[in-house]
């Protein structure tokens, strides 16, 4: 009896061994493993147009994994230096003007364009905040990201009826797709975590969900409480 107790005991340790290491391993891998695809993918782009004096692989017994993406980022930043200029921008604005001319490619070169331009330069557009809107009937709620006060064609035919302010609704547990939807600002419930840890919520399916600093909550309410007793004496 004894000895099947603790044959049990050490598997059962044995298996919490393994579950550990894997809450630490399968990240890393993970992880590693996409930096690895994203590096190769920039690699294999930017490679094969290098002249062989530049590159490394013609003379070496083995590939550099990261010089395309280093010659990339050199690339990159020397066109936005060069566009910084007057003979830069003069440059740039004809190369849009040929890409308008385009039946096809000019649609997709703005949307992309207009993308990229909210995304990195930190407009008041972009959703900053999360909240709950009961969605998608009555007392069933779902997370949003919350939009800034963004006027448009939408929110100025609907400011005759009530505020409105667009929130995009991702799924789960891919948060890159979604809704855009515009409702009444009064539909939304501001929540406090930041739109990481909401992006985290969604992509594990409520398994990994922030921590509520309640008892923080309830120190804050109650500072608040004392500092409104000492004003008012």
């Amino acid at each position: 009896m004894r000895g099947d107790f603790t044959g049990r005991y050490r598997m059962l340790r044995l298996r919490n061994y393994f579950l550990t290491g894997l809450i630490i391993c399968a990240p890393l891998a993970i992880t590693a493993y996409l930096v690895k695809s994203m590096i190769g993918w920039v690699d294999s782009w930017v490679k094969p147009y290098l002249p062989d004096v530049y590159n490394p692989d013609t003379y070496l017994p083995v590939a550099i994994p990261g010089f395309g993406l280093l010659v990339a980022g050199f690339v990159i930043t020397m066109i936005g230096f060069l566009a910084a200029n007057i003979v830069g921008r003069s440059i740039v604005r004809y190369g849009e003007h040929l890409l308008d001319r385009t039946p096809l490619v000019r649609g997709i070169y703005k949307a992309l364009k207009q993308i990229f331009e909210t995304v990195l330069s930190n407009k008041e557009s972009m959703f900053k905040k999360v909240g709950l809107l009961e969605y998608p009937r009555k007392d069933l709620w779902s997370l949003v990201f919350i939009g800034g006060d963004i006027k448009s064609e939408v929110s100025s035919l609907l400011a005759d009826q009530y505020e409105t302010v667009p929130v995009f609704l991702p799924c789960t547990p891919n948060p890159t797709t979604g809704y855009l939807v515009y409702v009444p600002k009064s539909e939304i419930i501001p929540l406090s975590m930041s739109v990481e840890d909401a992006a985290k919520m969604l992509i594990s399916v409520g398994m990994v969900a922030p921590e509520y600093h309640a008892k923080t909550k309830a120190l804050a309410d109650a500072a608040r409480k004392d500092m409104k007793k000492v004003v008012s004496a």
